[in-house]
């Protein structure tokens, strides 16, 4: 262990292996968050994945992914959904509470992200005819309202980069208009961002009917879709 940082952060440095992600894989467990009070099981490899799932780098499942499946994915297709894909590596501040007084001293880590060629297309045209863009998940809506924030002349263009945006209530959203998402949990920046986007009071009130309810939240919780 090379240094300790805040809130239980490490830097941690390893021994050369021939493979290291073979390593992981074989001795590593599933990064169940702490509130699933349970050691992780061989099929939280699986059920704690989303079926879009491709490459390495998220420190967590993207909540709102995990309601996909490919049955769902056909049927939206089906119904003459465009369906686009963007990688956002989610990393340790989308998740961790906030822990200071004032929004404006909030920084998240930095996310690396990928919009691909096709999908900043798929996007482009949408926006021209006047289509609704519908995101699944916060980490959709941080890659792509980043994205609109770099774009010079208002059309999408494909890149790779890094991104700690931190949406907040106030925040003018230029390119999504639905999300589908978890019900978060309290001090998250994830609830500031559905704040932001469907309203502080609208957003209350989903919640306190959710507690009333008993919706589960967070990770293998309940969604809601806000327009």
């Amino acid at each position: 262990m090379l240094d300790r940082g805040e809130f239980g952060e490490r830097i941690l440095q390893f021994k050369p292996v021939g493979d290291f992600f073979a390593v992981l894989d074989r001795i590593g467990h599933m990064p169940l968050p702490p509130y699933i009070r349970r050691d992780d099981a061989a099929g939280d490899r699986e059920r704690y994945q989303t079926v879009f799932s491709r490459e390495r780098g998220s420190v967590a499942a993207p909540t709102a992914g995990l309601h996909m499946t490919p049955h769902v994915l056909n049927e939206l297709a089906a119904r003459g959904v465009e369906i686009a894909h963007v990688t956002l590596h989610v990393g340790l501040g989308t998740f961790a509470p906030l822990r200071v007084d004032r929004l404006q001293d909030v920084h998240l880590h930095r996310e690396r992200y990928t919009l691909p060629e096709a999908t900043a297309a798929a996007i482009n045209r949408a926006v021209s005819e006047g289509r609704r863009i519908v995101a699944v998940g916060t980490t959709v809506v941080r890659t792509l309202e980043h994205c609109a924030l770099q774009a010079a002349n208002g059309a999408l263009a494909p890149h790779s980069g890094t991104t700690e945006i931190f949406i907040s209530p106030g925040f003018q959203f230029r390119l999504v208009g639905a999300l589908l998402t978890n019900f978060h949990l309290p001090k998250s920046s994830l609830l500031m961002l559905v704040s932001a986007f469907a309203g502080r009071e609208p957003v209350l009130a989903a919640y306190c009917h959710a507690v009333q309810q008993k919706y589960r939240f967070f990770s293998y919780g309940d969604c809601m879709f806000l327009t």
